[in-house]
């Protein structure tokens, strides 16, 4: 099996389009990530907070790794935080650089959280 290889598979974009409840049962899924247009507006509009409570709920009761996209403020990171997501990702924490940027950055890595 794939698993077996240290292959992990995600649901991208988790709440949207083609990510089906019904791929969580069906296929190997070790992690869900939160779509981005949830956490845009988590903390001003209810649904969206209830959803993502929902999700970071549910994905705790399978078993699986929960990815929050889309973080861009330190108040959206507190919320998830407060929520029990564990890992997040970005313009919060970085935009899109560069190779040679990110290798320097890795080389030196600062306290973001």
């Amino acid at each position: 099996s794939l698993k077996e290889h240290g292959i992990r598979f995600s649901i991208d974009d988790f709440g949207t389009g083609y990510s089906s409840l019904a791929y969580i049962k069906q296929l190997p899924i070790d992690t869900l990530k939160i779509d981005r247009s949830f956490i845009q507006d988590c903390l001003t509009d209810n649904n969206d907070k209830a959803i993502v409570r929902a999700i970071i709920s549910m994905a705790m009761s399978l078993e699986l790794g929960i990815v929050a996209e889309g973080v861009e403020t330190r108040e959206q990171l507190n919320f998830l935080k407060m929520m029990n997501c564990p890992s997040y990702q970005g313009f919060y924490f970085s935009r899109p650089i560069p190779e040679g940027e990110f290798i320097a950055m890795m080389q030196h890595p600062r306290q973001v959280v």
